[in-house]
């Protein structure tokens, strides 16, 4: 009898269990149903899942009786620690109200982790930011994931007197931007005020919309960026970085507002990526080392340039850039190197390569005397040195009438430059001219035009 009732009282146990945990048996962690909830893809992300789907998943975290929603779920994860969403610290992300407190907050936690962790940004809201620094050392590895839209505030008054930065990722190493949302600098509001746009107004910085300052091992990628108020991403002091898959837009009117600045950065890769703005496509200023750009897509803009180098008779160095793969339209210029009179320094082993111009002024352009400011430059007797730059495999149509421009200063002449089956015509396949000054030339295979 006492057999019979132990046996009873085993059954009902195990029934209530079944009951009342059905998740122990049905509640799948690759359940794709939470893809759209949360925004977060564990295809795409199993490093993070193969954690907590075998043994050290620890049964506390077993979700209670019905617990299937995304949400749900996504809390758990977050007490776990290696999930925390900006949502948990108070972001509305109804546009309106600021969420730079929640956000701050939320890196906080993040950069305290010691395991890797992800910061999530939901999908479908968009959440306003004032100015924001997230600021390392962290004591993990952390991943940004961008799914909604992030808005800068359009208020000028809360950008305080330095008013030169939105957002600002300052001395991570092994971060990882991504996510496919948008990072929106609504800068309208600058342009206005901007000299270059009304010139009785005095000339003033603002904002670059994303700045990456002294990173290490850096990623960012899968992300839109429209609208900045000035620059639209930089990288400065930073070492190895990925910048892949990203679009960047905004007016052709819009004034300064290049897609990808680099500055004393080395070891960067950016491949990829579309850009259209209203300065250049991408930029390269002193300090860079080691720089490849691969498939890039430009335009409206101003093409992809090494520099302005050297302004206020400063030293200026950059060496070893590659870009390949390159297709420019409609922009004011195509491959170019521009440096200011009274400089110092060196621009040297430079590759442009495999690079398609449609309707592009000023394909193949190097400026030693390159003069952006209201009043005339003076002629001066330094320069910085060019040498060792390599145009080959680029064809299409020029907009002006000099396809290739190279306007070398007579102190320091451009040595080492080499033209490799180069064919730019005018528009309507009419023939193209050359202008070449002060410079080291050679020409090889098909070269059209070509200098006298």
């Amino acid at each position: 009898m006492a057999l019979h009732t132990k046996f009873f009282a085993h059954l009902i146990v195990t029934f209530l269990f079944l009951v009342s945990c059905p998740s122990a048996f049905h509640g799948d962690l690759h359940d794709h149903s939470d893809i759209q909830q949360t925004g977060y893809d564990s295809e795409a992300y199993p490093s993070f899942l193969s954690t907590v789907d075998g043994s050290q998943f620890d049964n506390s975290m077993m979700f209670e009786a019905g617990a299937s929603d995304g949400l749900t779920k996504l809390s758990r994860l977050e007490s776990s620690g290696r999930i925390i969403n900006v949502d948990r610290f108070g972001a509305k992300g109804n546009g309106a109200e600021d969420d730079s407190n929640a956000f701050q907050s939320a890196w906080r936690e993040a950069c305290l982790s010691t395991v890797a962790v992800t910061l999530v940004v939901s999908q479908g809201k968009d959440y306003l930011l004032k100015p924001v620094k997230f600021s390392g050392p962290c004591k993990s590895e952390i991943t940004v994931q961008i799914n909604g839209v992030l808005l800068a505030s359009d208020d000028r008054s809360d950008y305080g007197r330095d008013g030169r930065q939105w957002i600002r990722f300052d001395s991570v190493q092994g971060l990882i931007v991504e996510g496919g949302g948008v990072i929106n600098g609504r800068g309208n509001i600058w342009w206005q005020n901007s000299c270059k746009i009304n010139k009785a107004l005095p000339c003033k910085d603002a904002p670059t919309a994303v700045i990456f300052y002294n990173c290490k091992n850096l990623v960012v990628q899968n992300l839109r960026f429209q609208d900045a108020q000035q620059i639209h991403m930089a990288f400065e002091k930073c070492i190895n970085v990925q910048a892949s898959n990203l679009i960047v837009t905004a007016p052709e009117e819009s004034p300064n507002t290049d897609g990808i600045h680099v500055t004393n950065t080395q070891n960067i890769q950016i491949s990829g990526c579309t850009i259209g703005t209203g300065d250049d496509c991408i930029s390269i200023v002193s300090g860079s080392q080691n720089v490849q750009a691969t498939d890039i897509t430009c335009g409206p803009g101003h093409g992809i340039s090494i520099g302005s180098l050297g302004s206020e008779n400063s030293e200026a160095h950059v060496s070893d850039v590659t870009v390949h793969g390159a297709r420019l339209s409609g922009t004011t210029n195509g491959v170019r190197i521009k440096t200011w009179q009274g400089a110092a320094g060196s621009v040297s082993n430079i590759k442009f390569q495999n690079i398609q111009v449609h309707d592009v002024q000023n394909p193949i352009i190097i400026d030693q005397n390159y003069c952006d400011q209201s009043t005339p430059c003076t002629q001066q007797h330094t320069a910085i040195q060019i040498s060792n730059v390599l145009y080959q495999n680029i064809y299409g149509t020029s907009a002006s009438a000099a396809a290739i421009n190279l306007n070398c200063s007579k102190s320091f002449p451009c040595r080492g430059i080499v033209l490799q089956n180069v064919n730019l015509v005018g528009e309507g396949g009419g023939a193209a001219k050359a202008s070449c000054n002060n410079v080291n030339l050679s020409n090889v295979g098909l070269v059209s035009p070509r200098c006298a």
